[in-house]
């Protein structure tokens, strides 16, 4: 499903044309080393748990539809799987590459027919996502596919340096969301992950034992048994014929990543409360006849707010905004339009021409109060969706990804003194950023759509502070980013407590070469005598620090100290891993 911060709108295809097939952070001691190392996948870990579904306690159980429309046959039980994932946009499809490498049998459902891919609103991939992205192997090859961006102009006053982010990624990197989706597809299909392409989500029916979902799936597909990933050439297109049959898969977990029309949230009777930020947004990808000073900026002049940024491939995505043109979604759109938003924004329309498509849309600003029933969880726009300003519609999912992904193999491998709370730390911990993104996007579109004197005063003001007070825009840049935001620790707990560790030269290698393993990473001093338990990375500092740090799979620190504390330091382990 579309996993972008974007409401559903009409597309206009103009020359239309596919995307291609082809597929307060730690200190570091010492600079990282260069790009390395890979990850061998982990085995297929066999279904141990019991599946047979028991009697559903008035507590534990949920037995809901999301579509009462008859569909011919019987249900048949197609699948048994450890988890099922709903929805194959960025963050569905990172979580199940996740759940996969972590030994786990693992089922990704996706209505759209395989080879049908996302419009790509979506395009912008900041540095905390390519730090996870690096911590599986995949960043090098997405900056090779897109385009690095170290600065921003923000209405013409403003320039945000982005090389000033303490991270080994430095810079926006313009990639539209289906590149990001190829490598991710690619992942899950090398790990095992079992797609079932055109397929819907019906009901779920939960008890203490697992999910079972009831999917509405396109008969031809079900009769040639799809049930590898796309990578491998099996399933025929999905597009024609054969009906549809029902079926039944059966779970320890269920995800829904299915996006902002989620039929999971939908089944859990979960409100999405909220409201249209933002309407008739124009969106376009398209040639330039003069190439812009800035490569990427931001401007608002008059009625108007547009946004051009390159792909790197000669083509530009332009967005826009016109207060006086507020239309339906449904509204026909043409270039015109655009080029009269970004004349009146920039003072030019750039020549733009050859627009590869184009499209007219909202914006809503939506949370659902629970991103966890029972054994159900949300993430991504299934959970949250905001205006697009700042791009962090994918970014955000993309985390929830990493977050709960490890947390759901822990508990599945009995790991971790308290399984519960550990899954339930991830509405705790992902709510919260939720919402923060919901107020700083909201804030952003609204300086954007800035119109009367007052509103506009305003905008310079803020807009004057960010180019003066150099700590007010690293600040704005780490939020937006990703890297300054940290989860809430216990009172007593070490400053690094929840906070993202930082890519650091080890002993052993970079810190995020370390977490490929999709394990806790130990790091002590190197004539420390702490040891490792099994399922825990040990690395020792290249310096002589004498500092201790228990890092989690998602590059958050889950336990610190400055100098030895063996019975701390057990406490941690044998709480974050269930060895000590």
């Amino acid at each position: 499903m579309n996993d972008t911060p974007y409401a559903s709108g009409s597309t206009s295809p103009i020359s239309p044309t596919n995307p291609p097939s082809s597929t307060g952070p730690a200190e570091a001691a010492e600079p990282a080393a260069p790009y390395g190392s890979h990850r061998a996948p982990h085995p297929q870990r066999p279904l141990t748990a019991d599946t047979t579904p028991r009697t559903a306690s008035a507590t534990d159980a949920t037995d809901t539809d999301t579509d009462n429309t008859d569909v011919t046959g019987t249900v048949d039980v197609a699948d048994i799987a450890d988890v099922v994932v709903v929805g194959a946009g960025p963050t569905g499809l990172l979580l199940a590459g996740d759940l996969a490498a972590a030994g786990l049998r693992v089922t990704l459902v996706e209505r759209r027919p395989h080879g049908i891919s996302n419009m790509t609103r979506a395009f912008g991939v900041h540095a905390r996502t390519l730090e996870a992205l690096d911590a599986r192997g995949l960043a090098e090859e997405l900056i090779k596919r897109g385009t690095p961006i170290e600065q921003m102009d923000m209405f013409g006053h403003v320039t945000l340096d982005m090389t000033r982010l303490r991270s080994r990624f430095p810079f926006l990197l313009i990639s539209p969301q289906y590149e990001v989706e190829q490598l991710l597809e690619r992942r899950a299909v090398a790990e095992g992950v079992q797609f079932r392409y055109g397929a819907r989500l019906l009901s779920l029916r939960q008890d203490g034992g697992g999910v079972t979902a009831e999917l509405a799936e396109l008969a031809e597909r079900a009769a040639d048994g799809h049930r590898s990933g796309a990578g491998n050439g099996a399933g025929n297109g999905g597009g024609s014929g054969g009906g549809e049959r029902r079926v039944a898969i059966r779970a320890r977990y269920l995800v829904g990543a299915d996006g902002v029309h989620s039929g999971v949230r939908e089944a859990l009777g979960l409100p999405f409360p909220g409201a249209a930020v933002i309407r008739s947004i124009v969106l376009a990808d398209v040639r330039l006849a003069k190439e812009p000073d800035v490569m990427l900026q931001l401007s608002g002049s008059g009625d108007s707010f547009a946004l051009v940024a390159p792909f790197g491939d000669g083509y530009y995505r332009v967005m826009g905004w016109n207060r006086k043109r507020q239309v339906p979604d449904t509204e026909p759109v043409d270039l015109d339009e655009l080029r009269a938003i970004a004349g009146e924004a920039f003072g030019t329309d750039y020549g733009m021409h050859d627009a590869r498509w184009i499209s007219r849309f909202h914006s809503d600003e939506r949370q659902t109060p629970s991103y966890r029933v029972g054994r159900v969880f949300l993430a991504g726009d299934a959970a949250h969706v905001h205006s697009p300003a700042g791009g962090q519609g994918m970014n955000t999912g993309l985390q929830d990804a990493a977050n709960l992904s490890w947390k759901l193999a822990a508990a599945l491998h009995g790991r971790g003194a308290d399984t519960e709370a550990l899954l339930d730390s991830y509405q705790a911990e992902r709510h919260p950023v939720g919402a923060m993104v919901l107020r700083s996007s909201g804030a952003l579109v609204r300086l954007a759509m800035a119109h009367n004197p007052l509103q506009r005063a305003g905008r310079s003001l803020v807009v004057r502070v960010l180019d003066l007070v150099r700590p007010v825009s690293d600040k704005a840049m780490g939020m937006i980013s990703g890297l300054d935001i940290a989860y809430r620790a216990e009172r007593g707990s070490h400053p690094l407590t929840g906070k993202r560790a930082i890519d650091l030269d080890l002993v052993e290698g970079r810190l995020y070469e370390l977490l490929r393993r999709g394990e806790f990473v130990l790091v002590t001093p190197r004539d420390g005598r702490a040891v490792a338990p099994r399922g825990v990375v040990a690395a020792h500092w290249r310096s002589g620090r004498g500092s201790t740090l228990l890092v989690r799979p998602d590059g958050y620190v889950a336990w610190a100290c400055e100098g030895p504390d063996p019975a701390g330091l057990h406490a941690a382990l044998d709480r974050w891993t269930g060895h000590a």
